[in-house]
């Protein structure tokens, strides 16, 4: 019998609309160095320019999946060993807590949060958001779920590759 090589675990990328989003290539690139194969979800209205799509694809060697897929056509990517979400905007964080599985990266976190699979969270909020009752209540939730979530955006740096360090 042949044994079959070791596939390298897989990471899930998370994608939301924000403007820090064209630095994703460094997270991809961070998670190839330590090993990771990496596919790429988005929210549909990251998809509208918020980042390098071309470049992601290739980087990865896979499509960005942004819709469902029709019944009977094959999963795309294997199941995670783990997901980080970066960026993550209020917007998702707030509709993930809720249950809100209204796009294909909703419906995907909604899922995945219930498999015990690692996810990093690293927010793209801004203080005044941050504030709101509603996204505190959310970060409650999640992190009651398991949710690990990095240090908030200060305008600086992003921690694209610390967002790697939520999912060890």
């Amino acid at each position: 019998m042949t044994e079959q090589p070791e596939q390298p675990p897989f990471l899930y990328v998370v994608v939301c609309a924000a403007g820090i989003a064209s630095g994703v290539g460094r997270l991809i690139a961070a998670a190839q160095e330590q090993g990771w194969d990496v596919g790429v979800i988005a929210t549909p209205h990251a998809m509208n320019g918020f980042f390098d799509t071309a470049a992601v694809e290739e980087r990865t060697g896979r499509p960005i999946r942004s819709a469902w897929r029709r019944p009977g056509d094959p999963r795309p990517f294997p199941d995670p060993d783990a997901v980080v979400v970066a960026p993550a905007t209020f917007n998702t964080i707030n509709k993930w807590a809720a249950g809100i599985a209204d796009t294909l990266a909703l419906g995907t976190l909604c899922e995945v949060a219930g498999t015990g699979v690692p996810i990093g969270v690293q927010p793209c909020v801004s203080a005044a958001l941050a504030a709101h009752p509603a996204y505190q209540d959310s970060l409650i939730r999640l992190r009651g779920m398991g949710v690990r979530f990095g240090l908030p955006y200060d305008g600086a740096d992003f921690g694209w590759e610390r967002a790697l360090d939520l999912v060890e």
